[in-house]
């Protein structure tokens, strides 16, 4: 069994967000997030099948969900985004990087 740290490896081309897959299995996967100052663009919209649980871990960021007000996650906040809820990333930290431990998921079959 080998361990490993969420804050270490991290990537050296953070030009654009990375996103890195740690587990998972069916509808359900983990990954990790390394952002350093990127936003969505005015058209970019995340509309996802399933539904996300994520925590940001170090640094802050400013989401908005589609039709209500943007808000701040600082550091150990985290937010349940159901699936098919449209949202976006207004602002992420780059000083520090905002690393987020993002849990995807669907509905129970």
């Amino acid at each position: 069994m080998k361990t490993e740290n969420i804050f270490q490896n991290l990537p050296a081309d953070l030009s654009q967000e990375v996103f890195e897959q740690l587990a998972g299995k069916g509808t359900t996967r983990v990954e990790r997030i390394v952002s350093a100052g990127q936003s969505a663009p005015e058209e970019g919209w995340f509309d996802p099948e399933d539904h996300e649980w994520v925590i940001v871990l170090q640094g802050e960021a400013c989401l908005e969900m589609e039709g209500t007000p943007p808000f701040q996650l600082k550091e150990g906040d985290y937010v349940s985004i159901p699936a098919q809820t449209r949202h976006r990333v207004l602002s992420t930290s780059a000083d520090p990087l905002t690393i987020w431990l993002a849990v995807h998921f669907g509905d129970e079959r």
